[in-house]
């Protein structure tokens, strides 16, 4: 429980500072997906290296939000929005500086994701203590609004910042941003906790390793390490050990992480499944696409932002425009549509990554407006169906564990949509490779060798260069099996965003038989954390 709400003194500054962490918070992810080229190049990093830096700052947010949340009742909401703010200025000052991968993944990933995970559930629940009746009402739509809005121009913003400037003048941007926000820190009251300050420290660390170690071990097999099965196994264990603990913690009247009587109803467990969906579509098109369009079209930040911005503009249009004017559609209806429209988009974007070339992106322009639309319906109906059944008192609960699924999800769509691109590039490369005329049998020893070590998308300039020196005839062999190679790869990872869109179809037949229920509570509140 948490005091009251109380009429801040000025509440539209605080409004608009809360509005600015958010648009941090969503930005930064975009900046990073959509110049993943120039920090491979800057800080002589792989695209699999960044691609596993973007899904761990995902899979460290998702792992710790339960337990930063109770963290946060404990410390103080304030203390914890703070520290959040903190990690992701950490994070976003490592960029500036970084000269190698190593500090993006400590500072940027683990503290920045570690930084997500304290400030989501503290800005909620200090909006809900600051603020009361309308200004309250207009401040999580203010800071909704911005959430979209960030999302929606992310991709093209970054892409301008990274071309005309560079990608760290936009982490600077940020730690800029954060600097305003904490300097109004003495706008915001605390808001008191005053339920249990006991913590289920067995549940947390479950929590922590079991979506961890299924999210790691995915990783760890991208980057070609050992003890993937085990890793993973480890992962999964926790994971059910997770579930035994809570049950019985529960019939012993212990403290709990989470209420597993939350996973009672039918609805919440349904909208968290097709919130996981969402996310992991999301996950492996976010990812996907950037590294298609830098390493085999060889766009620039600005032209991968502007072929991305369809993606991002249509589905904040949808969901605004949706969002409003649902009327009485059931929103499990909408959320079927939803699925099928990125179920339809994601396929349509299949058969023209062998087709098109630099001159001809813009084709995808289409089935990127499909999946946008999809998903522009999804966000605007699938928080409030998932939440619908909670009563109010443990609405905030209900969030916390829908955004660490959808957080789960996230990571887990980066890691998976990478890893399958990556095995299918090396055994379509090896293939190619041995299959070769031209080649010399110790030079396809050679390529079967590096494959097996370190298989990554390049594009075929960097290709080019690496290959100076050798004869034209090889290097122009091993240009063509690239150039066949790569479409290939790029092709199965989009599968994962197209099975999930798939399953997450599936599943909304089941939401519409199970049919909607009335929201108990004002759900205005929970949609900061999905």
């Amino acid at each position: 429980m948490t005091t009251s709400a109380a009429s801040n003194a000025n509440p539209g500054r605080l409004g608009l500072l809360l509005a600015a962490a958010m648009f941090v918070l969503v930005v930064d992810t975009s900046l990073m997906n959509v110049s993943i080229s120039a920090v491979v190049d800057d800080l002589g990093a792989t695209v699999s290296g960044v691609q596993s830096a973007i899904a761990l700052e995902a899979l460290v947010s998702a792992a710790f939000i339960l337990i930063s949340s109770k963290v946060g009742d404990l410390i103080g909401r304030k203390l914890a929005y703070v520290l959040g703010l903190l990690g992701y200025a950490i994070g976003a000052t490592a960029m500036v500086f970084a000269d190698s991968l190593l500090p993006v993944i400590i500072f940027w990933a683990i503290f920045g994701g570690i930084g997500a995970s304290l400030l989501l559930p503290a800005m909620q629940a200090l909006i809900h203590g600051n603020f009361e009746g309308a200004a309250q009402r207009r401040v999580y739509a203010l800071v909704g609004a911005s959430a979209a809005v960030a999302a929606a121009v992310g991709p093209l913003l970054g892409g301008i910042v990274t071309t005309f400037l560079s990608w760290r003048v936009g982490f600077a941007f940020e730690v800029v941003i954060i600097a305003v926000v904490l300097s109004g820190i003495g706008l915001v009251k605390d808001v008191k906790y005053t339920g249990e300050r006991k913590i289920d420290v067995v549940g947390a660390a479950l929590s922590v390793v079991g979506m961890g170690g299924v999210v790691l071990g995915i990783l760890v097999w991208q980057e070609g390490g050992s003890y993937v099965g085990l890793i993973i196994a480890i992962g999964a264990a926790a994971l059910a050990l997770f579930a035994w603990w809570l049950v019985r913690q529960k019939r012993a009247n212990q403290t709990v992480l989470i209420d597993p009587d939350l996973f009672r109803s039918k609805g919440f467990r349904l909208g968290i499944s097709g919130q996981m969906a969402q996310q992991i579509a999301l996950g492996g098109v976010m990812i996907t696409m950037p590294i298609f369009l830098q390493m085999v079209l060889e766009y620039n930040a600005l032209q991968s932002g502007l072929i991305m911005t369809p993606l991002s503009l249509s589905m904040f249009v949808v969901a605004v425009l949706i969002g409003r004017r649902a009327g009485n559609l059931r929103p499990s209806v909408i959320i079927r549509f939803g699925f099928l429209l990125l179920l339809i988009g994601v396929f349509g974007i299949l058969p023209l990554v062998p087709r098109i070339d630099p001159d001809t992106g813009w084709w995808l322009a289409l089935p990127l407006i499909v999946a946008g639309c999809g998903l522009g319906l999804l966000v605007s109906q699938l928080n409030n169906y998932t939440l619908a059944p909670i009563a109010e008192e443990r609405i905030s609960e209900a969030a916390g564990v829908n955004s660490a699924g959808g957080s789960f999800g996230l990571s887990f769509g980066l890691a998976m949509a990478g890893g399958i691109m990556l095995a299918t590039l090396a055994l379509t490369f090896g293939n190619l490779t041995q299959a070769s005329t031209v080649l010399p049998p110790e030079d396809k020893e050679t390529v079967a060798s590096a494959l097996e070590e370190d298989a990554q998308v390049m594009s075929n300039t960097q290709l080019e260069a690496q290959l100076a020196g050798q004869p034209q005839e090889v290097q122009d062999e091993i240009i063509r099996i690239n150039t066949e190679a790569r479409p290939i790869a790029l092709q199965a990872a989009l599968l994962v965003p197209l099975l999930a869109a798939l399953l997450g179809l599936i599943q909304s037949f089941r939401m519409v038989r199970a049919g909607d229920v009335k929201p108990k509570a004002n759900l205005e509140a929970a949609s900061l954390g999905g």
